[in-house]
């Protein structure tokens, strides 16, 4: 039997790496969209044409039955690119007939979002990052309508692990080495998250539903993922420091993030301008109810909180195994 074939745009970043070698260990021959040749698992095929030329793509990619879309422009310039690439991305899945998968986030939603989001949540936007992601979704829905293409939106929270990029590397945990640990908010209110290897193979499960035909024209399907108040968060990374051999004589240092600094930094420096903009994110309580992903796709196999958290920091390389630390590998159950 010939194996399905996923388009997997924006393969060189997080989510579309973690996609790749997700996709590939079930099975699926995967196209990696990509410009530069990065390592890429065995039997994976790169594509370096242009998200732009969409003619000479889609001609790369004919017989994918599912598109991964998992482009996503700097912070700072949303504005100029992110409709711009989506709409090249949804033209692509148009001229090969697919399904595209885009990853959600929780921005639709707004300041005023109410403790537990599900897909019946109302999305006000409430912030032009917000109402950018409503626009794109909203014209993706229209698209499907024309009856070329179908889609799914995989809404999940803010993703760690697989990779730089992420608020542990950025600001949380990177002077875990040294004792310090930094949380963006206040440390008793929940937040939701999403670790990429586990929210990687649940998009392969719901690409499996969509090759299958049993996947309607267009849906949102909510990714539970892990949701921790900054507390436990911070616990976890102790631990996962612990683990590794590292305790701070003197004990951990806690901090917060000086966000009336970053609102002036950002005056200057439009990325500190877009990341104050959405700092609510830190104030506002949030779960996801995941429900929707698993009546659509049955139970999915997810890591323990604390394996993933470990497995998150190991992979950044803050802090080394000292002599004797004990490591574990994530446990999927």
């Amino acid at each position: 039997m010939t194996a399905p074939t996923v388009l997997i745009l924006g393969a060189a970043g997080r989510l579309g790496s973690a996609a790749v070698i997700a996709f590939a260990a079930a099975g699926w021959r995967v196209l990696a969209q990509q410009r530069k040749a990065t390592s890429l698992p065995e039997g994976v095929d790169q594509v370096s044409t242009p998200l732009h030329d969409t003619a000479a793509l889609a001609a790369q990619a004919v017989g994918a039955q599912v598109v991964v879309y998992a482009v996503n422009p700097p912070y700072d310039r949303w504005d100029q690119e992110l409709l711009p690439l989506a709409r090249q991305g949804m033209d692509v899945a148009e001229a090969l007939g697919a399904t595209l998968l885009l990853p959600g986030n929780v921005y639709n939603f707004g300041p005023d979002m109410p403790a537990r989001l599900d897909v019946d949540t109302p999305q006000p936007g409430g912030t032009p990052k917000g109402r950018q992601r409503c626009a794109m979704e909203a014209e993706l829905r229209e698209r499907t309508s024309r009856g070329r293409m179908k889609a799914t939106v995989i809404r999940a929270g803010d993703f760690y692990g697989h990779g730089v990029g992420s608020w542990l590397d950025q600001a949380m945990a990177k002077d875990i080495a040294r004792g310090k640990l930094v949380y963006p908010g206040p440390l008793d209110l929940p937040h939701a998250w999403a670790y990429l290897p586990d929210l990687a193979r649940a998009f392969v499960a719901v690409a499996e539903r969509c090759r299958h035909g049993a996947a309607p024209v267009f849906e949102t399907l909510m990714f539970e993922g892990h949701t921790l108040t900054g507390h436990e968060l911070l616990a976890h990374l102790q631990q996962a420091a612990a683990d590794l051999g590292h305790r701070p004589a003197s004990g951990w240092r806690i901090a917060g993030l000086p966000w009336g600094v970053i609102r002036l930094i950002g005056l200057f420096r439009p990325v500190m301008r877009e990341l104050a903009r959405m700092s609510y994110l830190w104030r506002v309580p949030h779960a996801i109810d995941g429900r929707s992903l698993v009546d659509a796709v049955g139970p999915l196999a997810g890591t323990a909180v604390g394996p993933a958290v470990r497995a998150a920091v190991v992979g950044l390389g803050l802090v080394g195994p000292a002599e004797g630390a004990r490591i574990e590998n994530p446990q999927v159950s």
